[in-house]
């Protein structure tokens, strides 16, 4: 795809190549997310942040890397600080904002809500999360770590044998990470759900149409044996009708050391988009896990800065530009892990 000017709003718009040219990009972002050196090729330029449910890491990630390309974030949390809880349409929401901005990132409740919002845009935007629909951004991070964690074992991410685990109805990572793996060869996914929770059909008929050898189970022992990767979610019970209801899932397939141990390969590796559900009753990912060398849901979320300055950089054009405006950082700061 051409990305200059381009939104980014579904993993459709991605080809193997485009994968690749994404993940060499944010390659090059390294230095400066790990505040080596500093970039202003973004000095000037806006971004219009608009998050319409609550967000820590994908929120603050994509301004972290707006910021760290030398450009500037204007944001807004939830409908009631905007015009929207006056009426104002999101057709109107995007012909104003997009004047006051370079790029848009989003997120909003409604599955296609962003899509709507960008045909009226006058400039790129990033589709953040739109309700149970995609989170592109959250799956290039995600096969980002993949890729990297696979790296140290001596492996690629052709071969991938992977579980994913807990809420796949309605967790929009998994569904944008299921269509981006149909961009690889010789791919093996483990869905391992309750029935009612199972993956959308479509979603699992797109799969094993590109190849890739799908298996669905409700148990977990089944699931995330024999695995490379074992991808937990948290229950989203802001998409149940009830909390109730919600709750009749909540630690249904609980992961613990204990757990682990007894189910995994050795090598296994451990994500979750985040946030991982820590309340009594639930903890899908428990705390006794932190210290597993395995557990990679913290380099999993450092990887989001990096994929998110590349598309910035790629949209906005600047991505072959990035050193040549860069410079020695003046602080220091002590990193502890």
């Amino acid at each position: 795809m051409k990305f200059a000017g381009h939104h980014i709003l579904g993993i459709s718009q991605f080809g193997r190549g485009d994968v690749d040219r994404i993940f060499d990009s944010a390659d090059r972002m390294r230095p400066y997310a790990q505040r080596e050196r500093k970039t202003t090729v973004l000095e000037g330029a806006i971004l219009g942040s608009m998050f319409f449910e609550p967000s820590t890491r994908t929120r603050i990630s994509f301004g972290s890397a707006f910021n760290l390309l030398g450009g500037h974030v204007r944001e807004t949390t939830g409908f009631e600080s905007t015009a929207i809880a006056k009426g104002e349409s999101l057709y109107d929401t995007a012909r104003v904002l997009s004047g006051y901005s370079d790029a848009i990132v989003m997120r909003h409740p409604t599955a296609g809500s962003v899509s709507e919002f960008a045909s009226a845009s006058r400039v790129p935007v990033i589709n953040g999360g739109d309700g149970a629909n995609e989170h592109p951004s959250q799956a290039l991070l995600d096969l980002s770590t993949i890729r990297t964690e696979l790296a140290g074992r001596q492996r690629g991410i052709a071969g991938l044998r992977i579980a994913m685990v807990g809420d796949l109805r309605f967790g929009r990572t998994v569904h944008s990470l299921s269509r981006l793996l149909t961009r690889f060869t010789n791919v093996s996914v483990s869905l391992v759900s309750p029935a009612e929770l199972k993956m959308p059909g479509e979603l699992v008929e797109e799969m094993r149409q590109s190849g890739i050898d799908v298996v669905e189970t409700d148990q977990l022992e089944l699931g995330i044996a024999n695995v490379d990767i074992v991808y937990s979610t948290r229950i989203q019970e802001e998409r149940f009708e009830s909390q109730a209801d919600a709750d009749l899932y909540r630690g249904r397939f609980r992961l613990n050391q204990s757990i682990y141990t007894a189910l995994c390969e050795p090598n296994t590796v451990i994500m979750h988009p985040l946030p991982r559900d820590s309340r009594e009753g639930a903890q899908e990912l428990d705390d006794d896990l932190n210290n597993d060398p395995n557990l990679a849901i913290f380099r999993q979320s450092d990887s989001g800065v990096l994929v998110r300055m590349a598309l910035f950089a790629m949209i906005l054009d600047v991505a072959d530009q990035v050193d040549d405006y860069s410079k020695p950082v003046n602080w220091s700061t002590e990193r502890r892990f």
